[in-house]
């Protein structure tokens, strides 16, 4: 049994680097992710994290709440959390290490009391130049070394929603602009419906070059593939970037099949189901916004009652969100006023005033 311990706070690279080696040489891998009360991101986010990570292998992720303070020239101390982890490990039915692995000096002492192997890995971090400190003290600059699955949780999700012709897609890429200077790699993330519906339309025409656009038939299974496209393609935004600004998701997808459908129709549901996690709705106000027929729009009235639906879908949802009217310089003001703080209280973490700070090498 191969044991590698650690924070993870966040999990990035370098710990990929460190469980892969220990996978590679144990029969079994047990991680034991230790989390304080001090730091302000959640232990059970850190285990799922590395879970998904290294899910069907043969590496099993423990949590363990650990609050003890670390001093590594005191026994006491170190009998203290040695006692946390073989309380970890035993809960799972492991009794016994072959082979502790680490990255750290104190990996040597740490097997040693428990009559195993050391198995230093890159401890001058050349495989990958990152540790906890580094993508703590600048999340964007270290985005792409966080795990995927983290990236996933950890970036700040703003969803501009809205009726027909009420400015979501004004809004999104007046903060897509704003924000870009910031987030270089900060991508659009389009209605996908739109385009799929100039894709239908298109194949129609070759099919009946009469047809208009009130020929179209849509289908459940239409709104299906709009729903899980628009999911993906907010979920790669956010592979990219610790910012995503969409306009829309699939809360949009299942009014409009709503509208074209009925409320029986449900092609939807899945994509619904299926929501990442997000930080805000900004629900765009009909009110004050006059209709633009675009040629692609069938109908401006149920632009008033759209806008009600957005917010019971959102308000029984649980979910945050705030109406934005006004004026588009009115409108972008009242997002950046609560999107600005949203980016701040997720770039800053927490540490017991114990923890230490990991300085590479020629750093």
């Amino acid at each position: 049994m191969g044991v590698v311990i650690g924070k993870f706070y966040p999990p990035h690279a370098g710990h990929r680097h460190l469980i892969t080696a220990a996978s590679e040489q144990s029969a079994r891998v047990a991680v034991v992710v230790f989390g304080s009360r001090f730091e302000n991101i959640a232990l059970a986010d850190r285990v799922k994290w590395l879970a998904a990570e290294f899910e069907d292998t043969n590496v099993t992720v423990i949590g363990m709440p650990d609050d003890c303070p670390v001093d590594y020239d005191s026994r006491p101390i170190w009998k203290a959390h040695n006692e946390v982890l073989r309380l970890a490990l035993r809960n799972r039915g492991i009794t016994e290490v072959d082979a502790v692995f680490s990255s750290e000096e104190y990996g040597a002492t740490l097997a040693a009391d428990f009559g195993a192997e050391h198995v230093m890995v890159d401890r001058a971090r050349s495989a990958y130049r990152v540790s906890g400190t580094l993508c703590r003290d600048d999340l964007g600059a270290a985005w792409r070394n966080i795990l995927k699955p983290a990236r996933q949780d950890m970036a700040v999700r703003i969803i501009v929603v809205g009726a027909e012709s009420t400015g979501t897609t004004t809004l999104a890429e007046a903060l897509i602009r704003h924000y870009r200077h910031r987030y270089p790699e900060l991508v659009d993330v389009p209605e996908f419906g739109r385009q799929f519906t100039y894709d239908k339309f298109a194949a129609l025409q070759a099919e009946k070059p009469g047809a208009v656009i009130t020929d179209m038939v849509w289908t459940a299974e239409d709104f299906a593939l709009i729903g899980e496209r628009q999911n993906q393609m907010e979920n790669e935004a956010a592979a990219r970037c610790p910012l995503v600004i969409a306009d829309t998701d699939a809360i949009t997808t299942k009014l409009f099949e709503r509208v074209y459908l009925g409320e029986r129709s449900h092609g939807s549901r899945r994509a619904v189901e299926r929501l990442p996690r997000r930080d805000l709705y900004l629900v765009t106000d009909h009110a004050g916004v006059a209709f633009e027929d675009d040629g692609w729009r069938e109908a401006e009235h149920p632009r008033a009652e759209m806008t009600e639906w957005f917010k019971e879908e959102l308000t029984a949802a649980g979910s945050s969100w705030i109406l934005v009217s006004g004026s588009p310089e009115e409108r972008l003001s009242t997002a950046t006023g609560i999107i600005d703080p949203l980016i701040a209280q997720r770039n800053r973490f927490t540490s017991p005033p114990w923890a230490t700070r990991t300085v590479l090498a020629g750093a």
